[in-house]
């Protein structure tokens, strides 16, 4: 018999990590890594977990349930035994590697842990050296997983807990055969935890068949957001987020702005790097004492400080009337995180914006965002040197205005009449002089501004270079099952390739790996995209905005090896041809014998149905 429980997200979680039976080191690795209170989901899950209770979480992905099944699993880890412990399945590469690093943070403080992602695509010889080496988590695809089963290179016969993530994706990919199988070949003896957002029959069986008297957790979805927020993003990591920050804060008109971030050291270092940059900022975490805590914000509140940068519990329940902006600094850990952050500027019928910094290995949550919100996140336009400018030269010109219409200007009026008189000297020049003076040494117009680029995969190209006026990452000659396009926007309106891989892979769904070889033109450019892409995909891509202005895709015909950029006219889009979990554009074509099949070991190298698609064999 399944026990049943139903949460609402909106549920305030009164206990702590510390409630829930987690071992010290994984404690500290929570702390580290900035979690101060358990989500919904993990508050019901992970109880259950460490019990040894098969579990059935129902959740849509941006709920935190990686920590939910990580933390508790982590906690029973025997540390002295190098056979794998923990099975964790996933559907693609993306979410094993992102799952990995979860396992890899929060273990942090656990000393000789070792957590191994495998996929398809990736070298065998890396993984089988660190699984002849000894680990205690296993993070795969399907596929990879079963080839090194069969090989006898991944023993599962110590295996306590098997992780199913996102069953129904593994189900909609065709996966499916492969779990039962690997199901199947596990010690009967394993826990089986089970997630997935949706709940068809497929997955209901294999409850049924696989798992034991399980505890059915589900979490309502009623995430909303007021639709007076305008909301944005851009996608930025490391050290080029506060380049990002810090321009557009100089870009945007604002009353009161609050940062998030994760951790609370990061609340006291970020306010200090705005503080030296000339802005009123303060930080607000949970070791600052509640009356000091109460005084910030009534500066707040009273425009003695602009910009607070703050936690997700801290500020929780802050209701500052002049908040026009919420800066999501560090992606939250879940959706509702961003929900209720960005619920502080657009409050009452008031307007707000709301700015997500994502690096490229989040963009998972962005897309968890959008759905949870049914809401789009519109990719942010860097301002130009020349609108920066324009701010800086505007907001000059009303400081002259404010203090002419102060008092007590009379003293300062005579000593430049006499100025002007005794050097003879135009009173424009002197007025240009103190206002020098007054600027110091830092120059009050950009001359020339370092772009703020977005962000990128570890597999994209490093270096941006310059040929004959263009900007481009590496330029190749096109290659085999890709298809070159034209888009109708150029460096004229100051496009970076970032902008264009940003946009692209959210608008498309593809990952940076297969958005190829940018040449940004004066007034175009041209990138390779996966052949056979949906009809459905090239017209979103056709009304996607890059810089305020369409990029009017439309496919060139370009010889292998090199050709031109003559549109080509007589293009018929095929099937489903984007990259999921290392599919890529390849499986059942309509172009002769393309019956796709498994390559490299097991993993699915055929991307659905397309038409001419390129040939991959078995």
């Amino acid at each position: 018999m399944t026990e049943k429980t139903e949460v609402t997200p909106e549920k305030e979680i009164e206990i702590t990590f510390n409630d829930l039976a987690l071992s010290p080191d994984v404690l500290k690795g929570l702390e580290k890594v900035g979690y101060e209170k358990p989500s919904p989901i993990q508050a019901e899950i992970i109880p259950h977990v460490i019990e040894g209770r098969d579990v059935l979480g129902q959740a849509q992905t941006g709920t935190g349930k990686t920590a939910a099944f990580a933390l508790p699993v982590l906690s029973k880890i025997d540390l002295s035994q190098k056979n794998p412990q923990v099975l964790v399945l996933a559907p693609t590469r993306e979410l094993a590697i992102q799952v990995a690093e979860a396992f890899q943070k929060y273990a942090s403080h656990m000393k000789g842990f070792h957590v191994l992602p495998i996929y398809g695509g990736a070298s065998y010889d890396g993984q089988l050296k660190q699984l002849r080496r000894g680990v205690h988590v296993v993070v795969g695809t399907p596929g990879r997983v079963m080839d090194h089963m069969r090989r006898k290179t991944l023993k599962l016969d110590n295996l306590k807990t098997l992780i199913l993530d996102e069953a129904d994706e593994m189900l909609r990919m065709g996966f499916i055969d492969d779990v039962e199988w690997v199901l199947e070949q596990t010690p009967p003896t394993r826990q089986i935890a089970l997630f997935s957002a949706t709940m068809p029959s497929q997955i209901r069986k294999i409850t049924n068949n696989y798992l034991n008297k399980p505890v059915h957790i589900t979490i309502k979805t009623k995430t909303s957001t007021a639709i007076t927020i305008r909301q944005r993003y851009w996608m930025v990591s490391g050290r080029q987020k506060l380049d990002a920050l810090t321009r557009i804060l100089e870009a945007e008109t604002f009353d009161g702005i609050i940062i998030f971030v994760r951790t609370k050291t990061a609340t006291v270092e970020l306010a200090e790097k705005l503080q030296a940059r000339g802005y009123s900022a303060a930080a607000l975490n949970g070791d600052i004492a509640q009356n000091q805590r109460e005084q910030i914000v009534s500066k707040l509140k009273k425009g003695q400080i602009d910009i607070l940068i703050g936690t997700d519990v801290v500020a929780r329940g802050l209701d500052v009337e002049r908040i026009s902006h919420v800066i999501n600094y560090d992606v939250p850990h879940d959706t509702e995180s961003y929900v209720h952050r960005i619920g502080r500027t657009g409050r009452a019928g008031r307007s707000g914006d709301a700015i997500l910094f994502v690096a490229p290995r989040e963009k998972r949550m962005l897309y968890a965002i959008e759905r949870a919100t049914n809401q789009k996140v519109e990719l942010y336009v860097m301002p130009s040197a020349d609108e920066i400018n324009d701010k800086r030269i505007s907001e000059f010109k009303q400081k002259i205005t404010d203090t002419l219409a102060k008092e007590g200007l009379e003293t300062f009026a005579k000593i430049i009449e006499e100025y002007e008189e005794e050097h003879n000297v135009p009173a424009q020049e002197i007025a240009a002089a103190l206002a020098k003076l007054a600027q110091g040494s830092e120059p009050l117009l950009l001359k020339d501004m370092p772009p703020v680029r977005a962000g990128r995969d570890r597999d994209e190209p490093r270096d941006l270079r310059s040929h004959g006026g263009e900007r481009t990452y590496h330029e190749k000659p096109l290659a085999k099952g890709f298809t070159r396009y034209r888009l109708e926007v150029g460096s004229s309106l100051e496009v970076l390739p970032g902008n264009i891989v940003g946009a692209i892979a959210n608008e498309a769904g593809i990952d940076s790996e297969f958005i190829n070889n940018i040449v940004i033109r004066d007034d175009h450019s041209t990138v390779d995209l996966p052949e056979g892409m949906p009809d459905s995909i090239l017209k979103t891509l056709k009304k996607t905005r890059v810089a305020g202005k369409t990029l009017d895709l439309e496919e060139v015909e370009v010889e292998f090896g090199g050709g031109s950029d003559k549109p080509r006219r007589n293009f018929r889009g095929g099937g489903r041809g984007g990259d999921r979990g290392g599919r890529s554009g390849g499986g059942r074509g309509r172009a002769g014998n393309n019956r796709g099949g498994r390559s490299g070991g097991g993993e699915r190298s055929g991307g659905g149905r397309g038409r001419g698609a390129p040939r991959r064999g078995r």
